[in-house]
């Protein structure tokens, strides 16, 4: 096991950055491994305590993160193969954050799949919960799957190694080791007491089978197969043409209505998706039976896991008001546009079906944080405008280049699933007309010049040569 945990973080640029002990991944031998194993053994082993830095986040505040040694990467990813053997097949289906073949995607597409009619939305935010995650509530929650207590001790070792900052040691009284190869698991079994609550609560909460028929709508069937079965017998010919007429409107207000009762108290419904420690829940019912949820959460994250629920952050939004998760707008869609089903029958299709957006802001705060554009106020209306990089000057054309087709395609890659996606254009644009301005800069030329010099057929690339000594050619990624 410890050779093949030396393999999966071998491969990862990251373990080349060095922990409190100063050695990387290249120093790791058989021998090492022996002695870490005999060291397990005998119970001697002591986990070293991590060295802190800190990675801007989104907001612009910077996340804490520890970096544990060596010896520390390679027995944490031993244990993380173990919890996962252990765990992995009891998770619930609602949870996607750090688990094999699950990502962003496949939580809001499960979103999408799942969450259709939805009248209420409930973003869930939990106050600081990797640094609050409690240890004696993990161990129990662990115990109930594990009978070793050397290896549960062993876990209790990691969560109470702490961390170095400034050359200071500090204790770690709760939470999970940020940065750590464990954590994710970690944070998923503690959650998995969330998912199991909710998926009970699912049960009893659940009313009725189906919802109660639309009078209205059955009334106006019913017209329409009479006046149907009359011009099928053939008599008063002379009502014909009025009585087709009728039909036709009858059967554009029969699209427009619903066959069932949209507001039957009678039939709730309750949706959960969850990554990491953000989570959605879809609510067909009343706002307050959306309060009564929100505060039953509440009350068994702070009773049970020890955990807060932000009351400021955790919203209760109208479908069809766009609710914030993992970087999409979700809103339920209203919509009275029509198709053919599969037997041929209009129906409206797009009417309750989830939408996911991308939100212009992002599309702003992601120019912003690359440095890639500016803001012109004219005539009372705002105008983008691309600008050059001064951060990128110094780098070679091949470096330039490699950067901004990187930053194009992991942001369009996350919001490839978005309803909106052909807002990625105006992205793409800025970018490509920032990277121009960038070459300009560097070379003192205008975008033209710039342009003319690299064109190589209808592409913008750059030569290069490689290892071999072989020309090379690479080129800006186009929208398609």
């Amino acid at each position: 096991m410890y050779y093949a945990a030396y393999q999966r973080i071998n491969a990862k640029v990251g373990n080349m950055t060095p922990g409190t002990d100063g050695t990387t991944i290249d120093s790791m031998s058989l021998t090492r491994i022996d002695k870490l194993i005999g060291a397990l053994k005998d119970e001697t082993y002591q986990p070293q305590p991590a060295r802190r830095v800190y990675i801007p986040k989104k907001n612009g505040k910077k996340r804490p993160l520890g970096i544990p040694s060596l010896d520390d990467k390679l027995v944490q990813e031993v244990i993380r193969m173990l919890l996962e053997a252990i765990f992995e097949g009891q998770f619930e289906n609602c949870s996607h954050g750090f688990r094999p073949s699950r990502s962003c995607h496949t939580a809001l597409m499960q979103v999408q799949n799942r969450f259709t009619g939805a009248k209420w939305f409930i973003e869930g935010d939990i106050k600081g919960f990797f640094d609050n995650i409690q240890h004696n509530v993990l161990i129990e929650v662990l115990r109930k799957r594990i009978s070793d207590e050397r290896f549960l001790r062993l876990i209790r070792k990691f969560l109470n190694a702490g961390y170095i900052e400034d050359w200071i040691f500090h204790k770690t009284f709760s939470g999970t080791p940020q940065g750590g190869l464990v954590s994710p698991i970690l944070a998923n079994i503690y959650l998995d007491q969330l998912d199991k609550y909710i998926e009970q609560y699912i049960a009893n909460f659940d009313t009725g089978k189906r919802r109660t028929s639309n009078p209205a709508y059955f009334k106006l069937k019913n017209e329409r197969c009479t006046l149907i079965r009359r011009i099928n017998k053939g008599k008063h010919e002379e009502l014909k043409q009025v009585r087709l007429q009728r039909i036709k409107e009858i059967g554009a207000n029969i699209r427009l209505a619903s066959s069932a009762n949209e507001m039957d108290n009678g039939y709730k419904r309750l949706k959960y998706v969850r990554y990491a420690d953000d989570f959605i829940i879809g609510v067909i019912g009343s706002r307050k039976d959306c309060e009564k949820i929100k505060g039953d959460i509440k009350t068994f994250l702070s009773e049970k896991l020890d955990l807060t629920l932000s009351d400021e952050k955790t919203l209760i939004t109208h479908a069809q008001r766009p609710a914030r998760f993992l970087g999409y707008d979700v809103h339920v869609r209203k919509s009275n546009h029509v198709k053919r089903n599969k037997l041929g029958h209009i129906r409206r299709a797009y009417n309750s079906k989830v939408v996911l957006r991308m939100p212009i802001e992002a599309v702003r705060k992601k120019l912003f944080d690359y440095e890639a554009l500016k803001l012109i106020r004219h005539n009372g209306k705002e105008k983008w405008k691309p600008k050059g990089r001064i951060k990128l000057l110094n780098n070679d054309d091949l470096e330039i280049l490699n950067a901004y087709n990187a930053e194009v395609r992991g942001f369009a890659n996350y919001y490839s699933i978005a309803n909106n996606s052909a807002a990625l254009h105006s992205f793409r644009y800025i970018m490509e007309y920032s990277m121009y301005k960038t070459f300009g800069r560097k070379y003192r030329a205008n975008i033209g010049r710039i342009t003319k010099k690299y064109r190589h057929n209808k592409d913008f690339a750059v030569k290069y040569s490689n290892q071999k000594g072989e020309q090379k050619m690479r080129a800006l990624k186009k929208s398609k």
